[in-house]
């Protein structure tokens, strides 16, 4: 049986491992169902609210969960016919949750406060023991979720120092406008590909690029309490990928460097590198690179202070081709090398 909205149709769910109940079967009216590829130790108990449906089994399913896992990643959709009361047992609290209402409205109750949000808000969450939520009756829903440690994570390398408490959103989310309303459209576009048979799913290098775009605009557009350290972080401009990328270009452009070895010295994937380079550089890592041996080429036929001849300082930060080394180093500082060189010998 597909689910009824228009967005998770069966056809759409083929990649989703989808559970489906026509009814409890219990005395009081409860199912519980383990997300095993969320969270192992984790158990979600469902209840109906009203009694008189208790023990009926229905020709349709009241309930639907369709799941599906890649990478760090776990993307769902969720689907109740009448009003239900979902809580959660056990260790759990290794993911956190960004769930978007498709119909109906929910109530979320977590350390005994209340939330509640309709089509155009959403919940911040990290599911654990004594999470509950109110269900409304014909609701949908979808959840994205990550790793929390991940996340925590790229949180530490935009700070560029340890966190000293847990890492906690602010449950309400208002989808409709703001960085939120650029975070919602990522997270659709998520859910369409794990969708897809395909793409970014079967990809290991694309999908941890996706990853580490959506968990950075996560910290970005979801508040929570290091919102505000983050906002003065003087890493809030340029990610924290891109300076310490460039300090390990600068202090290695000397030696053979691999984009692989600057993505791995960032903290980051190749892909994302490249992202946030062209983003907040207008260039690639690799152009960066060689403007950084340029400037550093530079700095030593300025300064003059080892003797080395043009040829050997091109050779020295990777110039192999000393025309195209004074043809760029020309176009960089507006006079050839051999002229630097000449005056600072002087």
């Amino acid at each position: 049986m597909p689910l009824d909205t228009p967005a998770t149709d069966a056809a759409s769910l083929a990649m989703f491992t989808v559970v489906q109940q026509s009814g409890t079967g219990a005395p009081d009216g409860t199912s519980r169902v383990i997300e095993r590829v969320a969270e192992p130790t984790c158990t979600y108990k469902y209840q109906l609210q009203d009694r008189a449906l208790w023990r009926t089994n229905f020709k349709m399913p009241i309930f639907s969960l369709a799941t599906r896992g890649a990478g760090s990643i776990l993307a769902s959709y969720a689907e109740n016919r009448f009003a239900t009361g979902v809580s959660v047992d056990g260790e759990g609290g290794n993911l956190f949750c960004f769930t978007t209402l498709l119909r109906g409205r929910t109530t979320l109750i977590q350390d005994g406060k209340a939330v509640t949000s309709t089509g155009t808000g959403g919940f911040a969450l990290r599911p654990g023991s004594g999470t509950r939520m109110l269900i409304s009756d014909d609701n949908a829903r979808s959840n994205v979720f990550f790793e929390v440690a991940e996340v925590e994570q790229a949180l530490e390398h935009a700070l560029d120092e340890r966190l000293r408490r847990p890492l906690e959103f602010k449950p309400d989310l208002d989808w409709s406008r703001g960085l939120a309303a650029s975070l919602k459209r990522q997270l659709e576009s998520v859910l369409v590909e794990f969708r897809q048979p395909d793409g970014v799913t079967g990809n290991p290098v694309a999908l941890a690029s996706m990853t580490d775009l959506l968990v950075s605009l996560v910290l970005r557009a979801a508040p929570h309490n290091y919102s505000d350290q983050l906002n003065r972080s003087p890493a809030g401009a340029v990610p924290v990928y891109v300076r310490r990328a460039e300090d390990f270009m600068r202090a290695n452009c000397s030696e053979p460097i691999r984009m692989a070895h600057v993505a791995a010295a960032a903290g980051c994937s190749v892909g994302t590198l490249g992202v946030v380079f062209r983003h907040f550089r207008g260039k690639t890592p690799l152009a960066a690179l060689h403007a950084i041996r340029l400037e550093q080429s530079h700095r030593e036929l300025t300064h003059g202070k080892t003797g080395a001849s043009v040829a050997t300082v091109a050779r020295r930060h990777g110039f192999t081709n000393p025309t195209r080394f004074s043809v760029a180093f020309r176009r960089r500082f507006g006079e050839a090398p051999s002229e630097v060189a000449r005056r600072a010998s002087r």
